[in-house]
């Protein structure tokens, strides 16, 4: 009788394993035991993390990094691979955690890729083709976006493109730039992401929860965060500078932070903003995963030590077995 995926030496042609859902519901901790329990004699499976904050060294409390110690001897990749002025690159981070995962594979070992960033996780298991980029266009569209103001350029995206223009925060002007940079380019959308069509062999595995329940859960994890250090942290970070980030800078409970730092927000001002935001960005990436009808759902662990169940209920999902 042929063996389970999660019981064989990890082909090559087995498929890659992802655990994805929102920010607070438990996908390290899940995404860690199921790297676990997907053993093969030639050892444990290995993490691909597709948490687009956790790429940064030095963003640990306040991106919930695992750390060292809490890894437990499995092998991450794609942490800590940029520093605070650098920008991520979805295009680079396809190209590098595909070979991650080529190796990790050829080695005869399981991927289990992790994270909550829908558009890092679709380039990176999907059919997802990058339009070229253009230095001159995209320094003209950046100089005006300095001299106008973001706001002008969005309505500019709004007229030739409204759906992606409705995607895009008015602030964000590295995105409304990059959306006019490709209309430029190629004279067409850029709102519309590929078909659901896996470049590599996957199973989904989302951590479903209700808001009610996630709510009190990111109060707390705000909570932990502030008492583990968060503001020192950011202080450290702004040293290595972390307000010249474009990308960095903006993520939630760093920019909060950035702000207190300046003396715009006391500390529960801080505090209550970094909840409503996380709130928020919980959400998004719940109505990013929920019409991927690629995606099959397990109950997120409701404590530390709901994680063995939700591991082996995602296990049995991906191998069709129990955990032996």
């Amino acid at each position: 009788m042929t063996a389970p995926p999660g019981h064989s030496a990890g082909h090559a042609d087995a498929p890659v394993v992802a655990v994805v859902g929102a920010t607070a519901t438990g996908k390290s901790a899940v995404g860690l035991r199921l790297a676990e329990m997907l053993r093969s004699d030639r050892g444990s499976g290995e993490v691909v993390n597709a948490d687009s904050m956790q790429f940064y060294r030095g963003m640990d409390v306040g991106t919930a990094k695992l750390s060292v110690a809490e890894r437990r001897g499995i092998v991450h990749h794609q942490l800590d691979t940029l520093d605070v002025t650098e920008d991520a690159s979805v295009a680079r981070f396809q190209a590098d955690a595909r070979a991650d995962i080529a190796d990790i594979q050829a080695r005869g070992l399981r991927a289990v890729v992790v994270g909550g960033s829908g558009l890092y996780l679709r380039a990176l298991l999907d059919r997802f083709e990058f339009p070229g980029t253009d230095p001159e266009v995209r320094a003209g569209l950046e100089a005006r976006a300095e001299a106008e103001g973001p706001g002008i350029l969005h309505r500019e995206l709004a007229a030739l493109d409204p759906e992606a223009a409705a995607k895009i925060p008015a602030q964000n002007t590295k995105r409304i730039v990059r959306a006019l940079e490709i209309i430029a380019l190629t004279g067409g959308m850029t709102s519309s992401l590929p078909r659901h069509e896996y470049a590599i062999p996957t199973v989904q595995v989302g951590l479903r929860i209700d808001y009610d329940v996630l709510d009190p859960r990111i109060d707390a994890r705000v909570d932990a965060m502030w008492a583990a250090g968060l503001v020192d942290e950011v202080k450290s970070l702004a040293e290595q500078g972390l307000r010249e980030g474009v990308t960095a800078r903006r993520a939630v409970g760093y920019a909060e932070t950035l702000r207190h730092l300046d003396g715009e927000l006391d500390e529960a001002q801080t505090r209550a903003l970094i909840a409503q935001h996380t709130r928020r960005l919980a959400r998004k990436q719940l109505q990013w995963f929920r019409p991927d009808p690629r995606v099959r759902w397990v109950d997120a662990p409701a404590s530390e030590a709901d994680v063995e169940r939700a591991a082996r209920e995602a296990f049995a999902l991906v191998t069709g077995a129990d955990v032996p």
